[in-house]
């Protein structure tokens, strides 16, 4: 039903706060397909509530889905998607910063800069100005 309505899902802040709560059900039962295929959308919004549903992974420790997604969306013109990319990535590093500096190592250089730099947000100032010079 939300795949359906998500025409109705129009702005960064629906799209925030019902992702990952929404899609919770069906993400549960391991059906990751349907996030590639909203990443792969036309629809800023269908690729930014890809993105953010991969929150519910991350909060169980599993950030591989978070990373399929990053790299699918690497070169998104859009800031709101970037900003979505960075924010899920910056929550992988606050559970485990180590790999999400794995990552961040292979494709910082790649990564528009407002995706980086909210990726980057909590890191040390030393550390983020590393990855800001790459």
């Amino acid at each position: 039903m939300y795949l359906k309505s998500r025409l109705l899902v129009n702005n960064w802040d629906l799209v925030d706060c019902s992702a990952e709560h929404i899609r919770r059900a069906h993400l549960q039962d391991g059906d990751r397909a349907t996030l590639q295929r909203l990443a792969a959308s036309p629809c800023i919004w269908d690729r930014r509530m890809a993105v953010i549903a991969t929150f519910h992974y991350i909060k169980r420790g599993d950030y591989r889905e978070t990373f399929r997604l990053a790299r699918l969306l690497l070169k998104d013109p859009h800031d709101l998607v970037q900003k979505a990319v960075g924010w899920m990535l910056r929550e992988v590093g606050k559970r485990d910063q180590a790999v999400a500096e794995a990552f961040l190592r292979r494709y910082a250089a790649q990564m528009p800069r407002t995706m980086l730099r909210n990726a980057i947000e909590r890191f040390p100032a030393r550390l983020r100005r590393r990855y800001l010079a790459a």
